[in-house]
């Protein structure tokens, strides 16, 4: 591990910083910690949606400037201060949140938090802060910046997630270092999600967010004016509403352009709405299949089918041009020392082009995290660890070294040289550009850490998103011309 992947700038308090320019505003993504298992890739896929949506409700009257500290760019610009820092804060980076906030108030500069951890963790977070934002940030910042102005900041703000999701300005994607990320059009559509996982973020006291949509036609015009070939929605479950991902996808289509979501494998339930995702350009999804054990899911709360129907799901997917990353989460309660090695195998015998693994990790204020606190079965409140890499409670039926171990352990195995080849297409003009993608994405980590550094992760993965692309167009078209027959098929094999 690259001492810069794991360790954040040094902040040194003997630096004399400039003055403080009125009306200037930095927003910040603090450094975090990459985990050696995982890719370090996925790092620079898109940029803080949060950030540049905010930067969007800056005044015109105020310059605004974006950084995020794991572009390894070293430490960010004090000379001249700003006025105002505005920070997201997530647990696992809380301590770097807090010692760039002590930094830069120290200094002069007006210190403004927002992010999950400050709605699950105000009273850790107020002493570090200037003002808390509690909630929606686009409908907070403007108001933070004018009571600056006018000299009446506030020790905190809050605004709900229930105001009209279309009335939100496009993000400030001008603001964006476009070679530093693989595409700068990261998208949302829509809010919320119709399931209520227990260890989920979305689950955690305070956080109530309606399912809201933004128009089609919006989604599609904010796609087309960044001019990239490649987005990807950010969306909690882009398929919570089947009948907006139709219409999405209609309007969608004539980009010509490609895109990948996150979806529940529910969508499956659709056959044609799987077809018109192809058809608009989707060329791959992450589902978060969680647990191939129904006992587990249905701890969880998780609305889903049976695991034992999810390999012909994915394989309806498969036929339509969609490749899939699934995302499992070792740790629940009916899971043994076992679950790694069927896991890997259920994976393998299924081709997913990429699999995704995070420790059940009980968040703050989630009803995980509730659970785990009267069974005294958490470890520590060390929220730098509490980043799915590591065990912070006691599982039921191993130890947390066992499933640290295991975790270790499936990510070696299916991305070693020999699952990545078993896993690869039936179609073999896709091989290639499989083979690429899961070699850059995974297998090239020392190579990640020099692209980022010199600025060259866009340039290095637009040939493989040209090829990806021109692929898809041919694929869809063929698509294009089959009988709609789909349905029926999926319908007859007993659903």
């Amino acid at each position: 591990m690259p001492p810069d992947m794991t360790l954040p700038p040094f902040l040194d308090p003997a630096t004399r910083a400039g003055s403080v320019q009125p009306r200037y505003a930095l927003l910040l993504n603090p450094f975090y910690a990459k985990d050696p298992n995982a890719s370090f890739g996925k790092h620079v896929l898109t940029p803080s949606l949060a950030l540049t949506s905010f930067a969007a409700t800056t005044p015109d009257h105020w310059r605004v400037q974006y950084w995020d500290e794991n572009l390894l760019d070293g430490r960010p610009p004090f000379d001249p201060l700003p006025e105002v820092v505005g920070i997201t804060v997530h647990l696992t980076f809380a301590r770097r949140a807090f010692a760039l906030a002590g930094w830069y108030r120290s200094r002069g500069s007006k210190v403004i938090l927002g992010g999950l951890h400050v709605l699950s963790c105000p009273e850790e977070c107020a002493p570090h802060a200037d003002a808390l934002a509690l909630g929606d940030g686009v409908q907070l910042w403007p108001r933070i910046l004018a009571d600056i102005e006018s000299g009446r900041l506030q020790a905190q703000y809050a605004a709900t997630y229930e105001s009209d999701y279309r009335d939100d300005p496009a993000p400030r994607r001008s603001l964006l270092p476009r070679r530093g990320f693989l595409t700068t059009t990261s998208l949302i559509a829509t809010r919320g999600c119709h399931n209520r996982c227990g260890f989920c973020y979305l689950a955690t006291d305070g956080l109530r967010m309606p399912y809201r949509m933004r128009d089609p036609s919006q989604v599609a015009a904010e796609f087309a004016a960044d001019g990239q070939p490649y987005a990807v929605f950010i969306d909690n479950n882009l398929g919570s509403n089947r009948e907006y991902l139709r219409v999405l996808c209609q309007a969608l289509r004539p980009l010509h352009r490609i895109w990948s979501a996150a979806v529940s494998i529910d969508v499956t339930d659709d056959p044609p709405l799987i077809r018109a995702m192809a058809l608009a350009g989707c060329t791959g999804v992450f589902v978060g299949f969680e647990s191939l054990t129904d006992e587990n899911l249905a701890d969880a709360r998780k609305k889903t089918p049976k695991t034992a129907d999810y390999a012909r799901r994915t394989r309806l997917l498969h036929d339509n041009g969609i490749q899939v990353n699934a995302s499992f989460v070792p740790g629940f309660d009916h899971d043994r020392a076992d679950v790694f090695a069927r896991t890997a195998q259920w994976v393998e015998e299924n081709r997913l082009e990429c699999a995704t693994f995070h420790i059940l990790t009980p968040y703050p204020g989630t009803p995980l995290f509730r659970q785990m606190e009267s069974e005294g079965r958490l470890l520590h409140r060390d929220w730098s660890l509490y980043d799915t890499a590591h065990a912070v409670f006691r599982p039921r039926h191993m130890s947390p070294e066992q499933l640290e171990e295991g975790y270790q352990w499936i990510y070696q195995r299916l991305f070693s040289h020999a699952s990545i080849w078993r896993r690869r297409p039936e179609d073999w003009r896709a091989v290639a550009p499989y083979l690429a993608m899961s070699y850059l994405y995974k297998r090239s980590n020392r190579l990640w850490r020099l692209l980022i550094r010199h600025h060259l992760v866009h340039a290095v993965w637009s040939p493989l998103v040209a090829l990806t692309r021109m692929r898809h167009l041919r694929f869809r078209e063929k698509l294009g011309e089959r009988a709609p027959a789909v349905r029926e098929a999926f319908l007859n094999i007993g659903m």
